[in-house]
């Protein structure tokens, strides 16, 4: 396949398609378009492109697009085979309910990717979102949902309905991490306790496990883990405590301000 130009006798050119073995495919195009038509096929930095360099993205930032553009593409494809999986009625009930845990991680997925974007768009200031009202049991219940179906460490889980202000995203990221390092120190034969309950005006979410203890376990992922957790405390009154527990492991207890369904953010 093959393009090429010549003058059409009216002040513009036609841009011809031709591919091998079958006939000329011609379009008529005015100067203006056929500029335009030659300059779309060429990247914002290709010497030839007849864009200003001032201003625009360098190689790096527009494969970065490009790569972007391209891993939304997947996401917003597996979402939808998930989707179509979980409403499927030759599907039984337990294949239901995995798709709708696949659903709900690649959802998360896509917004890690785009908390990515924000962070690094090159932009002077990232936009903080406002503080939401959640309720921490139903991300809990979530969170273990999903850790369960890739794990054989036993996981137990009590609930009460607890609601609290923070940015859903970052909380879910730093449950997740607690329950995440708890179930590598317990190991597959292990067993994991998490708790999310209101005691005393503080929404509290506990997370105990068996393994040898914080810090004795083999080195990993653990330590950035917990960092993540820690951000999470920096950014309110919220405080996070490590400790042994009864099960002879490590205990990660973190603490935020109780909330009232309806109620809102101080500012």
């Amino acid at each position: 396949m093959g393009f090429f130009e010549s003058p059409n006798g009216h002040g513009g050119s036609s841009v011809s398609l031709r591919t091998p073995g079958e006939d000329t495919v011609r379009l008529i195009r005015p100067p203006e378009a056929v500029g335009r038509v030659i300059a779309r096929t060429l990247p914002p930095w290709h010497p030839d492109s007849g864009i200003a360099a001032d201003g625009e993205p360098s190689q790096q930032t527009w494969l970065r697009r490009q790569l972007r553009h391209d891993i939304r593409h997947e996401l917003a494809t597996i979402m939808l085979l998930a989707s179509l999986l979980e409403s499927a009625p030759d599907v039984g009930p337990d294949s239901q309910q995995r798709a709708r845990q696949i659903l709900g991680e690649t959802r998360w997925l896509d917004q890690l990717q785009q908390a990515y974007d924000e962070t690094f768009s090159g932009r002077a200031e990232v936009s903080v979102l406002a503080p939401e009202l959640i309720r921490l049991d139903l991300f809990a219940a979530e969170v273990v949902g999903a850790i369960r179906l890739s794990t054989s460490t036993r996981i137990g889980l009590t609930a009460d309905e607890t609601w609290a202000h923070a940015d859903r995203l970052a909380f879910w990221r730093a449950l997740r991490n607690m329950v995440g390092n708890a179930v590598r120190a317990a190991g597959p034969e292990g067993h994991v306790e998490v708790r999310i309950e209101s005691v005393a005006g503080w929404a509290v979410a506990q997370v105990d496990d068996d393994g040898p203890g914080f810090g004795a376990g083999a080195s990993g992922t653990e330590s950035l883990g917990l960092d993540i957790v820690r951000q999470f405390t920096a950014a309110g009154d919220r405080y996070l405590e490590i400790r042994r527990n009864c099960l002879g492991g490590c205990c990660a207890l973190l603490r935020m301000r109780a909330a009232e369904p309806g109620s809102r953010a101080e500012r």
